[in-house]
C-alpha cells in the first residue's frame, strides 16, 4: 500500500508540473511574448497533403477501373436495370460532391498553410451562401430519395398473381428449397416437426402441403415473375443473388419475400460471359457462423418449356419419403384412438353414477 501511495503521489506531481507548464505557455500567448518557430515541417506537411490527394486519387481511379467488372456483374432481371440506373445516378451525384470537397480540403490546406505575418480572414455569416448550400442539397437528396422510394415500392409491392412461388430457407450452413405442387399452394410448416429427414418441417395435417416438393437447386423460368418466400431456421442469413440484384435478409421468426423477373437463361449468360461453367448463385452475405463460406445455392434459369419439363418430373416430399407419411398416419390414428377413449371415459363414469 505504501508503494502504491508513493506511485500515486508521483503521478499527481507530474500532472501538477504539466498543468503549471501549460499555464505558463498560455500566459505567454495572451501577453504576446510567446514565440515558437514553425520550421520546415509545416511546409513538408502541406506538400505531403497534396501528394496524398494526387496519389490517393490515382490509386482510387485505378482500383475502380480494375475491379469494375467484379463489382458489377451482368444484369439478368427486369428490376435490376432500374436499380442499377438509380445506383449510378446516386454515385455520380455523391462522387461529384466528394471530389469537390476533397480537392478543396487538400488544396486549401496547402495554399493557406501558415506563413509569417499572414492573418486569417474572419467571415462570420452570409445568408446567400447559407441558402445555396441548404437548398441545393435538399433538392438533390429529395430527388434521390423519391427515385429510391419509387423503385422500392415497385420491387416490394405485391407480386403478380401468376408469379411462380419458391420458398428458400436458410440454415447453418446451407439453403433449403421448396416448391408448391400441382395446386400451386405452399403448405404449412411446423418447426417442431423438423428432423433429419423432414428438414423443412412439413406439416402433413395441411393437405396443401401433400404435393409440395424440395429441390437441390432453384429452377426458375425466363421472362416469368418469381416470388421468393424467405425464411431462416436458426440465425440471421441473407438471400443474395447479385446477377438478379436480389438481396433480402432471412430472419428467424419473420418470413420475408422478394419477387423478380429473370431475363437471361443460364445458357445465355454462359455465352455472354464466355464461361461454360457459369451458374447463377444465391450466397449468404451475413457472417452466420463457422461454416458461413458454404452458404450458397445454385439458380438455374430455364426456358419456359424446359422449366415445365423439369417441374413435371419432380416428386412430392411424401412420395420421396414414404416412411414420413406412414409415421404421420400412424401417429394420427393413435391420436384419434386416444381422443375416442378419452371421450368414452366420462360417459362410463356418468352411467355408473346413475346406477
Amino acid at each position: 500500500m505504501i508503494a502504491l501511495g508513493i506511485l500515486l503521489a508521483l503521478v499527481l506531481l507530474l500532472v501538477v508540473f504539466g498543468l503549471l507548464f501549460r499555464l505558463q505557455i498560455l500566459t505567454s500567448i495572451f501577453s504576446g511574448s510567446y514565440n515558437r518557430p514553425i520550421g520546415l515541417s509545416n511546409r513538408v506537411n502541406a506538400i505531403l497533403m497534396l501528394l496524398f490527394l494526387i496519389l490517393g486519387g490515382a490509386a482510387f481511379a485505378y482500383s475502380f477501373v480494375d475491379n469494375y467488372d467484379k463489382m458489377n456483374p451482368p444484369i439478368a432481371s427486369v428490376h435490376g436495370l432500374h436499380t442499377e440506373k438509380l445506383f449510378w445516378t446516386t454515385m455520380v451525384v455523391i462522387g461529384i460532391v466528394f471530389v469537390i470537397t476533397q480537392v478543396a480540403l487538400f488544396v486549401y490546406s496547402y495554399r493557406y498553410q501558415y506563413k509569417e505575418g499572414r492573418r486569417a480572414f474572419f467571415f462570420s455569416h452570409n445568408n446567400k451562401i447559407e441558402i445555396i448550400w441548404t437548398v441545393i442539397p435538399a433538392v438533390v437528396m429529395s430527388g434521390l430519395i423519391f427515385g429510391g422510394w419509387k423503385e422500392w415500392t415497385n420491387i416490394m409491392g405485391p407480386a403478380p398473381k401468376d408469379a411462380i412461388e419458391v420458398e428458400i430457407m436458410g440454415k447453418q450452413f446451407n439453403f433449403l428449397v421448396r416448391y408448391p405442387g400441382r395446386d400451386q399452394k405452399l403448405g404449412n410448416i411446423n418447426y417442431r416437426l423438423i428432423d433429419a429427414t423432414n428438414e423443412f418441417g412439413f406439416d402433413l395435417n395441411d393437405q396443401r402441403g401433400m404435393d409440395d416438393f424440395t429441390a437441390g437447386e432453384v429452377h426458375v423460368p425466363k421472362g416469368h415473375p418469381v416470388l421468393m418466400r424467405i425464411r431462416s431456421r436458426d440465425v440471421l442469413h441473407a438471400v443474395y443473388a447479385p446477377h438478379f440484384r436480389v438481396q433480402m435478409y432471412a430472419v428467424p421468426g419473420m418470413p420475408t419475400k422478394f419477387w423478380f423477373t429473370p431475363t437471361k437463361t443460364t445458357d445465355e449468360m454462359r455465352a455472354q460471359t464466355g464461361n461454360p461453367n457459369f451458374n447463377y448463385e444465391i450466397a449468404c452475405n451475413q457472417i452466420c457462423g463457422r461454416g458461413h463460406f458454404a452458404m450458397k445455392a445454385t439458380i438455374i434459369v430455364d426456358e419456359p418449356e424446359d422449366y415445365i419439363a423439369w417441374y413435371s418430373q419432380q416428386k412430392a416430399f411424401v412420395e420421396q419419403n414414404p416412411d414420413v407419411l406412414a409415421d404421420f398416419k400412424q401417429k394420427k390414428a393413435a391420436s384419434v384412438e386416444q381422443a375416442q377413449a378419452a371421450a368414452e371415459v366420462p360417459s362410463t363414469v356418468s352411467a355408473k353414477a346413475a346406477l
